[in-house]
């Protein structure tokens, strides 16, 4: 039988922990650069949106938006393909 003693409790408590949080990370790995907003911009402005804010959210890239009198939320993938478009 395996004895627990409090420090191999901690070592094993802080292992588990590390290993949920590096899941949690690579879950969305999205990188909102510079160049990235600017790119969301321009393609969401050809699509007839004006952009007002861009943030990452969920593993999807999510940019608030106006088309029409309307605020959008629009969502991206990776790719940055719009997947979800939600009337705010």
């Amino acid at each position: 039988m395996l004895k627990f003693t409090k420090p191999r409790l901690l070592l094993i408590s802080i292992t588990l922990g590390l290993c949920s949080t590096f899941a949690i990370a690579s879950d969305s790995d999205l990188c909102l650069s510079g160049e990235t907003k600017k790119e969301i911009t321009s393609q969401l402005t050809d699509n007839g949106y004006e952009v007002r804010k861009i943030k990452t959210e969920d593993g999807f890239y999510e940019a608030y938006a106006i088309k029409d009198g309307i605020k959008y939320e629009v969502y991206m993938d990776k790719s940055l393909e719009i997947v979800r478009v939600k009337e705010d």
